[in-house]
């Protein structure tokens, strides 16, 4: 099989599939049974095979299919469906709000799915044909799809929450500026899946509210629990990056507090300090008529006052609850 077909797959209707050969690819896509394949987009020879292959595809779902920069959304031609979602990124050397797009052109007998980078929702759906747990239609292949998408996109929000929750309890003992970093990073990474999961959102409720005879009630009934999901998803999202914003002004309070006390702080030590450092320069000036010159006992006479001084700044200072 070319390197551009990734797998291809025919149901048997019983939870399983069997691989088919590149040669009866098109047949069986436009077959009565449901059958699967599944491109690399990045390869120089799928939109050529495409065209070849299914010449009735129409060129805005070929444009789709194969455009670089894609948003989840769904629409309907022909009797069949244009599914363009996002899932968590889980590849080597990645980050998860990179989304990862699936590309897909789905009708009542046949599936064309693309992509460009690796996606661990379409290897759950293939590993399932050999465990005997796969769809048997192309709608269930939908469901199945969504519901990969987002059990997988859990953990990725959980670990998020966790980290807010660590960073909320942390300020309080041990606030400092490192803190802050994480708080952006978290912000960031919510606002990133926010952007993907609200249209993700709406392309279900498109799909669940359209007309295609080969979706079924049950169908949508899991189309509609998966609506469900992404709804808490972006609830989630949006209280993680509000309280993100509360945690960061909180810190940025508490941080300025103790500035400010440190800065207080050293105001009175300053004010303290003020008239003895007049006091001792007037008196180190190297000229004559210095008081208490000749005078053995006169340095200690002089530190007395000067401890005296600081004793009545102290009393007034506390006096008026100045420290």
């Amino acid at each position: 099989m070319s390197s551009h077909i990734l797998m291809a797959y025919e149901f048997d209707g019983t939870g399983s599939a069997k691989a088919i050969a590149q040669n009866d690819i098109s047949k069986s896509i436009n077959s009565i049974k449901a059958a699967w394949v599944h491109l690399d987009a990045n390869h120089p020879e799928t939109k050529l095979w495409l065209e070849n292959e299914f010449s009735n595809l129409d060129s805005y779902i070929l444009q789709a299919l194969l455009e670089d920069e894609t948003r989840p959304r769904i629409t309907e031609t022909h009797g069949g469906v244009l599914i363009i979602l996002r899932g968590a990124n889980f590849n080597e050397d990645s980050q998860p709000e990179d989304m990862v797009s699936i590309r897909l052109w789905i009708n009542q007998s046949g599936i064309i799915s693309l992509r460009k980078r690796k996606l661990k929702a379409i290897l759950d759906i293939e590993k399932s044909f050999s465990d005997g747990n796969g769809p048997t239609t192309t709608a269930e292949f939908v469901c199945m799809l969504v519901d990969r998408l987002f059990k997988r996109m859990e953990p990725v929000l959980a670990t998020l929450d966790e980290r807010i929750d660590n960073i909320e309890e942390n300020i309080i003992s041990n606030p400092s500026n490192k803190h802050r970093e994480e708080i952006v990073d978290i912000r960031r990474k919510a606002i990133i899946f926010r952007r993907y999961m609200a249209p993700q959102r709406d392309a279900l409720i498109n799909l669940r509210n359209s007309n295609l005879s080969w979706f079924d009630s049950s169908n949508i009934k899991s189309i509609s629990e998966s609506i469900n999901h992404v709804t808490r998803f972006i609830e989630d999202l949006d209280a993680i990056r509000e309280r993100a914003q509360i945690i960061k002004d909180e810190l940025s309070n508490i941080l300025s507090d103790k500035l400010n006390r440190n800065m207080y702080l050293l105001s009175v030590i300053a004010a303290i300090f003020l008239p003895l450092g007049f006091l001792t320069g007037l008196l180190g000036v190297n000229i004559g008529g210095i008081p208490g010159v000749d005078n053995t006992y006169a340095f200690g006479f002089f530190c007395i006052i000067l401890f005296v001084i600081v004793m009545i700044q102290i009393f007034i200072f506390k006096k008026n609850k100045w420290f």
